[in-house]
């Protein structure tokens, strides 16, 4: 392997270990190792970021290990002032050579493939996109979460007997809310109050409602459904404080919003998710393919002897 640089660092990172080496010295020539074994800790990241500075190392290579990496990135990705290349490495892509495996070789053979210039880092936005892809990663899941407990609390409905789905097409919309908080209070309800929880166009199914909701919901009942309501008006209180602050980020990408929102069907939420997965600088992809390519949009090839392997 032909080197490419002078001085670099492979960096073996574990849930409670950084391992490094520091290869050093002039190109095709015999080089200089150093080791280093740091935690992981704050105070130790900050140790790791200033023996970095010592080495005047501008260029480290690490694996892509679970979360591990991103406190270590986090912490060195502004040393020299930003005048770093940092690569996270897919772990495939750096096999070992056969032999006893320890983390100081691991450390070393990394270094060692960034010397010659043979990795390519995996793609990391800047931090401001990855904090509003933490968001809309979150905002993600609580959508799951009011999506399980609407499911849980329509289960629940109908194991005790009350069809309320059967006649409404949204049981959260206004009128099923309505119902089931009067359900919760009283146990059961008459005529003369379902007319009063119904809103609009559900006041013409309003006989066939009533015999869906017709029974009456035990003490422990009660209670269990105003517990699980309560929930899922919590997860709604969160989910609005989370677009609140999603809104907030994505007003700095104001431009990329905009463009985004001229294609048609894509919203504002849509694409604040496509502005935090995939940032707003695209000359980091080469080409459209790249970019299809690394959003899993693009069929694997897997092809040897003239035949090509076909997946379920």
């Amino acid at each position: 392997m032909n080197d490419l640089l002078e001085r670099c660092i492979g960096l073996d990172i574990h849930k409670e270990s950084v391992v490094a080496c520091l290869l050093a010295g002039p190109l095709d020539c015999v080089v200089e190792k150093e080791f280093r074994t740091f935690g992981t800790l704050s105070e130790d990241l900050q140790e790791l970021r200033r023996w970095v500075d010592e080495a005047d190392c501008r260029h480290i290579a690490m694996e892509s290990t679970g979360i591990y990496w991103q406190p270590v990135y986090e912490a060195l990705e502004d040393c020299f002032g930003g005048e770093i290349e940092i690569l996270v490495v897919n772990a495939r892509h750096m096999r070992n050579v056969p032999g006893k495996k320890t983390d100081m070789r691991d450390a070393e053979w990394i270094a060692t493939l960034l010397r010659a210039g043979l990795v390519n880092g995996s793609f990391i936005p800047a931090k401001d996109i990855r904090e509003l892809r933490h968001l809309t990663r979150y905002r993600k899941s609580i959508i799951s979460d009011i999506t399980s407990q609407k499911n849980r609390i329509e289960k629940f409905l109908q194991s005790s007997g009350f069809r309320l789905s059967s006649f409404m097409s949204d049981i959260f919309g206004a009128s099923g809310r309505n119902v089931m908080h009067h359900l919760c209070q009283h146990g059961a309800i008459t005529m003369e109050a379902l007319d009063g929880c119904l809103k609009t166009q559900t006041r013409k199914r309003i006989k066939e409602i009533m015999s869906s909701v017709n029974g009456t919901l035990s003490d422990h009942q009660r209670s269990f459904l105003s517990m699980m309501l309560s929930h899922l008006e919590i997860l709604g209180c969160h989910r609005t404080e989370v677009e609140d602050a999603i809104s907030a980020e994505i007003e700095k990408h104001s431009g990329a919003l905009s463009l985004l929102c001229s294609i048609p069907g894509i919203g504002v939420t849509a694409a604040a998710a496509i502005i935090s997965e995939i940032g707003t600088d695209m000359g980091r992809f080469p080409t459209a393919q790249h970019l299809c390519s690394w959003a899993g949009l693009a069929p694997g090839n897997n092809e040897s002897a003239g035949k090509k392997k076909q997946y379920p």
